[in-house]
Order: structure tokens, then C-alpha cells, then sequence
């Protein structure tokens, strides 16, 4: 297998023979070199952060992705619901690329602070209902004009929580399906999305679609790292108080580097996004066949084995016919999480749910009907993801996911393995950048 000679022999080779090969291969991203800003194309981008409140990774993703600014074609920056993602918080970050901008632009083509604002949007505040849609938003609108402008490049938008103003867009505009490409940070983001991923999977499964679940780890996890590129001592040594951006950055986990969502902007900026098969500094993935669900109309025990990262629905059927569906009300306490379900009518109580690790699961229903409430339960979440085949599968057909390869396994985490190799690599060259705003 390729990645295994990969593993073998290193990744300088390989990065040298990537280099030489885009400056012939059309529509490939790779600069003509690494500090250079002569792109072949510039990928055009839109980011959709949940960016503020408890999810402080999404700060330093953003300093990393605003820090490559020049990469990039930025058609927009959207504030999306999960973590109270608000537009405040990006304007927060560019206020800060605004202070390192003329170190910035002496090295390459940045976009100026006031073009960012003025493409920054708040999208949707609140999660999508059951249905997996709600009402147009800023930024749902902004994805549909940007995708239906006069362009041969597809647009691509870098998903980095909910789906929400992603599935709004195509809801209100499911011609523009043809024209985007999305590289979602799934997982975690899975859970809180899931209604929003049930609506576009089912509705669209011929939507271009990198669902990254579990690969992105490889940001995060450096047990095999040299001391240097451990996620504390590279902020020590490499960003502590280098500009605006890097002093800032010493306010989330203390510098530690975490940034679980900047795999899906180093897709872009190392590799051929166009042949996802192959190694970037983003991972590389394997065609997605299906989506995996379960549905359960009875409260499941450990002989129930639920896919990781799969969507499970469990059916209640209280027998009791409520007249004011404002006030029926069910959710999952599970993993010390409330996971709110929904009130379908005619007595009819479900509650979708998407494990983000293996293992073994215990819940309780909590349920304004009665004859519900109490309820408890059991569950075993097993990889790889998407699992076996099964009837309620939904096949897809331009969807990419996290390779199965058992050598490319992290702990329990499949495809990680092709992030975490290009380790050195994307630190040092982002490391380079630092130094251009430390001047």
C-alpha cells in the first residue's frame, strides 16, 4: 500500500515529489514553494466555525487558517451555532490579523482586514428542528450566492461544527449542490448535527463530501512526536508572543495545541484536493459506500452493537395522543450529556443519537410522557466506521470518510495515522510564518 512505503521511507521524499508534480498537474493548490504566494489556483473557501463560548480550539484554528490567508480565496467566514458561535468572535480574530497585516503582506498576497469583515456572517444561533432545517440566515444565504456566482472552481466550504447553515443553503437552493465541496470536521460535531446530517444525507447523496470523523485526531494526538512538535512545547518555542496572532493564542489551553478543525485548511494547502485517496497534510480518505443508521423501537441492551459515529434512532410509542406538541418533550441523559429528542405526533416520542467513540453506552430517558419516563438503556459502539452492511443504510455517491487500514489507527481512532506523519512537516512550515510577524 502506498502508505505503508509512505510510513517507511519519510515524508520529505514523498513532499518534494508532491511539489514537482502540481506545478504540472491542473488545478492543484500546492505553492511553487513553500513560502511562495504564486499559486497555480487559489481554492475558493468558505469556513463555517462554531467558533466561541466552550469551544476555544476553533480560536486557534482560526488564527492558523487567517495566518495562510494568502493560500486562499476567502469568500466567507460564517458564525455557526454550536459553541454560540457568533460573528463577533471572528471579527475578534481579525482584529488581531489586522495588527500583524503589514508584516503579513510583505511575504505574500493577504487579503486586507476589511475584505474579511465584510465576508463574515452570523449564520444560524440556534440548532436545526428535527427536520433538519429551519430559515434562511445570513450565512445560508451568503453559501448560495457565492456558490451560484459565475465560477469554473468549485467552492469549497471547510466545516468546522454544525451543518446547519450548510443544510439551509441546500434546502433553499438545492441546485447548488453541483458547485460546492465540503470537507466537514464530523464527529463530536456529528452528535450536536445530527438532524442537519440526516436531512442532507437522505436528501442528498450526491453531494461532494469529505465526512471526517475520526482522521483529524492526528492534529491533536503527539505521543509519537519528537519533544519539539509536542502540542506545549512547539507554542513555547515556535508562537509564544510572536505577533498579535501568537500572543493570543497562549489564551486557549494555554497554547497547547489542540485545533481539531485545521485539518480541513491543510487539505488544501499540501496535496491534490481532488484525488482524496492521496496522502496531504488533511488527511487521505477512502470512498464512502453508505451512511450508516440503526433505528430501535424498544430501549436497546448490550446485545445492540451500534457503528461509531453511525446515526441511532430510538421510537417511543407512549400510547398517548398529546394535543399541545409545544409542551411533549424527550431526551437522552448519555455520557453525562442531555441529548434532546423530538415529539413526532399521534404519541409518537424519538430521539437520535451518534456515539463518537467505542465502547460501552448506558442512557435515560427523561420524557413528559409518563408511561417513558425512566426508561434506561444499553448500547455497544464498535469500529470501523461505517460498519457493516444493512438495510437502513443509505448509500451515497461522492462521499469520503476516514480509511479503515489497521495501520493507520491511532488508538481507537482510523485514519489518524494520515495526519499525524505530516506532523513536522505542516508545524514548521507554519512555524516559518510566525517568524514573518516576530520581525
Amino acid at each position: 500500500m502506498m502508505m505503508k512505503s509512505f510510513i517507511k521511507n519519510g515524508s520529505k521524499y514523498l513532499l518534494f515529489f508532491l511539489g514537482i508534480s502540481c506545478l504540472i498537474v491542473s488545478g492543484c493548490t500546492l505553492n511553487k514553494n513553500k513560502n511562495s504566494t504564486e499559486l497555480l489556483k487559489k481554492p475558493r473557501v468558505i469556513i463555517s466555525s462554531d467558533i466561541g463560548g466552550s469551544d476555544p480550539d476553533d480560536f486557534q484554528s482560526m488564527i492558523h487558517f487567517l495566518m495562510y490567508a494568502d493560500r486562499f480565496e476567502i469568500e466567507g467566514i460564517i458564525a455557526s451555532p454550536y459553541g454560540e458561535g457568533r460573528a463577533k468572535d471572528i471579527f475578534k480574530i481579525i482584529d488581531l490579523y489586522e495588527q500583524d497585516f503589514p508584516k503579513l503582506k510583505q511575504h505574500g498576497d493577504f487579503p486586507s482586514p476589511e475584505k474579511l469583515r465584510s465576508v463574515t456572517k452570523q449564520g444560524a444561533t440556534d440548532a436545526s428542528p428535527a427536520r433538519g432545517w429551519a430559515e434562511p440566515t445570513e450565512g445560508s444565504d451568503w453559501i448560495i450566492r457565492q456558490a451560484k456566482a459565475e465560477n469554473s472552481q468549485p467552492l469549497w466550504i471547510l466545516v468546522w461544527g454544525g451543518l446547519d447553515d450548510l443544510a439551509q443553503a441546500l434546502h433553499d437552493a438545492p441546485e447548488i449542490v453541483s458547485a460546492i465541496r465540503v470537507y466537514w470536521i464530523g464527529g463530536p460535531n456529528k452528535k450536536w448535527s445530527v438532524h442537519t446530517y440526516n436531512y442532507i444525507v437522505k436528501n442528498f447523496p450526491d453531494l461532494w463530501m469529505i465526512e471526517n470523523n475520526s482522521t483529524y485526531r492526528g492534529w491533536i494526538i503527539d505521543d509519537d512526536a519528537r519533544t519539539e512538535f509536542k502540542a506545549g512545547t512547539f507554542y513555547e518555542n515556535k508562537i509564544k508572543e510572536k505577533g498579535a496572532l501568537g500572543t493570543d493564542f497562549g489564551n486557549y489551553y494555554g497554547g497547547s495545541i489542540k485545533m481539531g478543525d485545521t485539518p480541513s485548511v491543510a487539505y488544501l494547502l499540501n496535496g491534490d484536493p481532488d484525488k482524496t485517496e492521496e496522502e496531504s497534510w488533511g488527511g487521505s480518505f477512502t470512498r464512502l459506500p453508505y451512511s450508516a443508521f440503526r433505528s430501535f423501537e424498544r430501549n436497546t441492551t448490550q446485545d445492540d452493537t451500534i457503528p461509531t459515529y453511525s446515526v441511532a434512532t430510538w421510537t417511543f410509542n407512549s400510547g398517548e395522543i398529546n394535543s399541545d406538541n409545544k409542551n411533549a418533550e424527550i431526551w437522552m441523559d448519555i455520557d453525562r450529556q442531555r441529548i434532546d429528542g423530538f415529539y413526532e405526533g399521534d404519541g409518537i416520542y424519538k430521539v437520535r443519537f451518534v456515539p463518537k467513540r467505542t465502547g460501552n453506552w448506558k442512557y435515560v430517558i427523561n420524557c413528559t410522557a409518563k408511561n417513558i419516563q425512566g426508561m434506561t438503556g444499553e448500547f455497544v459502539s464498535a469500529n470501523p466506521w461505517p460498519g457493516p452492511v444493512n438495510a437502513e443504510n443509505v448509500r451515497l455517491n461522492s462521499w469520503w470518510s476516514d480509511r479503515t487500514d489497521e495501520d493507520l489507527y491511532l488508538g481507537q481512532y482510523q485514519g489518524a495515522a494520515t495526519v499525524s506523519i505530516w506532523r513536522e512537516d505542516f508545524l514548521n512550515d507554519w512555524a516559518d510564518r510566525f517568524e514573518w510577524i516576530s520581525e
